[in-house]
């Protein structure tokens, strides 16, 4: 197989029509840059999965249909959250600035170097399900059926940890939520994030043709797997500064996971050594 043939098995052309998709919801993220990486990115995801079923929809079968319908579900409900939370809650609002650290206008150039390298991502991300249609191998149940049962089970554990989330935070606003998922493990909407995009990757994972489709399907694996990581450390960063001084705070997280229900990983940030946040509170 010589270049040319090689580099159309790992970047058809239809995949091209998903990049510009991508670019085109994510520049919302212009307006506001951090909706590249929230808004935009279930826009992108949304909008991949039923451009995905216009493509291909000579070819599609009802498991296919299900894969692209759950990625349309998957955006169409993270965007919506973040949108609404964003609308409701001062105290999010507050976050985002703090997260955006300047009230300064971004450059051009530098919000045109996060877009199209996330536009990219967001397509990776999909290539599991995108490359089984590729490569005309959508007739295949078995595996596809799986990977899109723990597809809705990630799903539904981002869903029911973000309301379990905000109705005990309008019982106790002062701590983080404690109770049903979260008495599991301190993330679980991370968590959910990362075991959808798992179903994701299991959907296609018998269809990969070549190193190729590998690297680009590994590629966004790895790097949704990795921001739910580097997010959850931030998360912790945070909760710390907020509630460590709290001896239940403490408590908590010294026998919840952060990320992975029943693996004992309880901290991703760096621990000061010696330091006793509730120790030093009571000496201020």
């Amino acid at each position: 197989m010589n270049f040319a043939a090689a580099m159309n098995v790992v970047f058809p052309n239809n995949m091209w029509i998903l990049l510009v998709v991508s670019l085109i919801l994510c520049a919302v993220g212009f307006y506001k840059y951090v909706y590249f990486l929230s808004i935009g990115y279930g826009w992108a995801i949304a909008g991949e999965g039923i451009v995905m079923l216009l493509l291909y929809h000579t070819r599609v079968t009802p498991v296919i249909v299900l894969l692209c319908v759950l990625f349309v579900c998957y955006g169409v409900r993270l965007s919506g959250f973040l949108a609404y939370r964003e609308y409701k809650s001062a105290t999010y609002r507050k976050t985002l600035k703090k997260a955006a650290k300047t009230e300064k206008p971004m450059p051009f150039g530098v919000k045109c170097a996060i877009w199209i390298p996330v536009s990219f991502l967001y397509v990776a991300q999909v290539t599991p399900v995108y490359y089984r249609l590729a490569n005309g191998t959508e007739k295949e149940t078995l595996v596809p059926i799986i990977g899109a049962l723990v597809m809705i089970a990630g799903l539904m554990l981002e869903g029911v940890a973000d309301q379990q989330k905000s109705k005990q935070k309008k019982e106790v606003s002062n701590m983080v939520a404690t109770k049903g998922l979260y008495s599991i493990v301190r993330c679980p909407n991370y968590f959910g994030e990362i075991v959808f995009w798992t179903g994701v990757l299991l959907s296609g994972c018998t269809i990969l043709s070549g190193w190729g489709q590998w690297v680009i399907a590994l590629t966004g694996y790895v790097c949704i797997v990795f921001i739910m990581f580097n997010g959850a450390t931030r998360l912790e960063k945070r909760q710390e500064k907020n509630y460590g001084a709290k001896a239940e705070y403490q408590a908590y997280v010294s026998k919840t996971p952060i990320l992975i229900p029943l693996v004992p990983l309880y901290h991703l940030a760096k621990q000061e050594e010696g330091a006793n946040p509730i120790e030093t509170k009571k000496k201020t």
